[in-house]
């Protein structure tokens, strides 16, 4: 059995796309702030936020840099995860899969960016009904990290089973697992960003900070 030490730049890449999506998205979220009791009239909506574009900027921005950041996070915890399990496990392809699910998400709903900036711009040029309805993509898409969620949870396995994540991240993921569950029992499912990104920003941290990886023995046993 060999030891190895790799770069620790994949977990910082996770820490970085945590706190993008959690800050960026949330003052993202400032285009519609002014437009009150008006949200019930799309013409009223596309006043409030015809000056707003800005904000528009910023998501995709925040969207496409998070995005790039997750999708390396989840390569470097599959690799990591596989050096910890045990063969066979379903941990590091599932805890992957989870922050693939939000890299998708972010790009699907940083997308619809390109619409509403350009739309934002010249409003009188736009239906106000199809302006509103690219508001409401652009405020719910972004958010749905419930990808998160499915990794903090496979994480938390790993760690309390087998040891492939210290004991206190472990715990750490098993709550947030749970918050982002609970954000999926209710029609909020956009509130998954603010513990999926937070675990995402933690679990990067603890992850880069930790001890050097000493690859399991590839030995079969449960799962």
């Amino acid at each position: 059995m060999t030891t190895t030490t790799n770069s620790r730049a994949w977990a910082f890449a996770g820490a970085l796309g945590g706190i993008a999506g959690l800050v960026g998205l949330f003052l993202g979220s400032g285009l519609t702030g002014d437009v009150g009791d008006g949200i019930k009239d799309n013409a009223l909506v596309v006043a409030a936020v015809s000056g707003q574009r800005h904000y528009v900027w910023i998501t995709q921005v925040v969207c496409a840099v998070a995005a790039v950041c997750l999708v390396v996070f989840a390569a470097g915890l599959r690799r990591h995860l596989a050096r910890q399990e045990p063969a066979g496990s379903l941990v590091p392809a599932v805890a992957a899969g989870g922050l693939g699910l939000v890299a998708v998400l972010l790009l699907v709903g940083g997308g619809i960016c390109t619409e509403l900036y350009w739309a934002l711009g010249e409003p009188e040029r736009w239906d106000p009904d199809t302006v509103a309805g690219l508001v409401e993509v652009y405020n719910t898409l972004p958010w749905l990290w419930a990808g998160a969620g499915l990794s903090a949870a496979a994480v938390a396995v790993g760690g309390f089973r087998h040891g492939s994540a210290s004991t206190w991240l472990a715990a750490a993921s098993a709550v947030a697992a749970l918050l982002v569950a609970a954000t999926q029992a209710f029609p909020a499912q956009y509130g998954a960003l603010f513990p999926g990104a937070a675990w995402v920003f933690v679990a990067g941290l603890g992850f880069a900070f930790s001890g050097r990886e000493t690859p399991r023995e590839n030995v079969v046993y449960g799962r």
